[in-house]
């Protein structure tokens, strides 16, 4: 049983690093256009924009934040409508996240 139970664990540990590769190979570049089209609306998302939902945050401020690590950002963004009722739900896959995470860090540069 001891021998599973390390099994496990050492796949869980393989999976966190996975996303954590992951996260570190978001291209800023992808997320900023990606951020343009689903997110503007609502969101400041680059620095030349200048309009925006006064009720949701900017993407550097989220970028700047230290409670937003790139961690915390992902899940948000994979479950937008479990998390915060009034964002849409895109169904984003783990590469389009990993670019808006880089571009929310990038903008808080």
């Amino acid at each position: 049983m001891a021998h599973g139970g390390s099994t496990l664990l050492l796949a869980g540990a393989t999976l966190l690093l996975l996303a954590a590769s992951a996260l570190a190979d978001g291209s800023p570049e992808r997320g900023a256009v990606l951020a343009k089209r689903w997110c503007a609306a609502c969101h400041v998302v680059a620095s030349d924009q200048t309009t925006a939902s006064a009720d949701a945050p900017s993407f550097a401020a989220l970028g700047a934040s230290g409670r937003m690590t790139p961690d915390v950002l992902a899940d948000y963004l994979a479950m937008p409508g479990t998390v915060h009722g009034r964002m849409p739900d895109f169904q984003l896959g783990r590469g389009d996240i990993a670019d808006l995470v880089a571009h929310a860090k990038a903008q808080a540069r």
